[in-house]
């Protein structure tokens, strides 16, 4: 299972292993207040990408599509993750206000699309 929820919320039992998939530190949070497994930025949308899409709903489709592009093209920046997600739930933390389209919601699509024909043996 993939979970995504912002940094500044509490961590939970239920929560497995918890990912920061920024590329910048949240504001106002302590390392070792966050209570995470990593601090995965290489994984996040690039400043460029990020600061074009500008959060801004009219280009959400077009966003995610030069993100998955990204993610595609530097398999070995996610593949740990799903291997993870296949034995226990993974929570991707992001810090952004929008809570619906934002680059953890994006990364969780395309990690439960490649999920889904994923073969762990390939890592091996």
């Amino acid at each position: 299972m993939i979970r995504t929820k912002r940094v500044y919320e509490p961590a939970e039992p239920g929560d497995g292993k918890r990912f920061l998939i920024d590329r910048l530190w949240p504001r106002g949070i302590k390392k070792e207040a966050l209570q995470i497994e990593a601090w995965l930025k290489e994984i996040a949308p690039s400043d460029a990408l990020r600061k074009w899409y500008a959060h801004d709903p009219k280009k959400w489709e077009e966003f995610k599509r030069r993100y998955f592009e990204v993610l595609d093209g530097n398999p070995a920046s996610w593949k740990g993750l799903l291997e993870i997600a296949e034995a226990s739930t993974v929570t991707l933390l992001y810090s952004s206000k929008e809570t619906r389209l934002n680059n953890a919601t994006a990364l969780k699509e395309f990690l439960e699309k490649k999920l889904a024909t994923f073969d762990s043996t390939e890592l091996r």
